[in-house]
């Protein structure tokens, strides 16, 4: 791995589809790019116990994660042939329906882009130290487990 220092990945709130659209925007001028691959988190409004959740609010050990969000980086970077990854994970209150993971993949091959995101997205939900408190529509809440 090198050296590259870890990058914060947390934006507050929900990802919105301007900043999902503006970043694909951005990589129309990278030529070498044969394709792209797009992870998209969503809240669901899962019922549980009788109850529906409404918003995720997200917390994290920040600087724990973004050293392992770097770790995932970097080993998606030996194990395939990317060109660019970009990870965003929501911090604070998120909505159903609102988008709280962003990952973006890019390769000169299609192949490489699917294996790849599959690694990644898999790699963070096993390893990331983010937290998920569901709010329930009557305001009670628990904190989340991931499947």
């Amino acid at each position: 791995m090198n050296n590259k220092k870890p990058k914060n990945v947390f934006k507050e709130g929900a990802i919105t589809s301007e900043f999902i659209g503006n970043s694909i925007y951005k990589h129309q001028t990278k030529t070498s790019i044969g394709a792209h691959n797009i992870f998209l988190g969503q809240v669901r409004a899962d019922i549980v116990d009788g109850k529906t959740v409404s918003v995720i609010e997200y917390t994290a050990y920040e600087d724990m994660a973004n050293n392992k969000f770097h770790e995932i980086r970097e080993s998606a970077f030996e194990k395939f042939d990317l060109t660019c990854m970009h990870i965003y994970h929501s911090l604070g209150k998120v909505n159903a329906g609102e988008i709280c993971l962003f990952v973006f993949v890019s390769s000169p091959r299609r192949k490489i882009v699917f294996e790849a995101l599959e690694y990644i997205v898999e790699a963070i939900k096993a390893d990331v130290p983010v937290f998920g408190k569901e709010i329930f529509e009557d305001e009670t809440h628990q904190w989340k487990q991931n499947t």
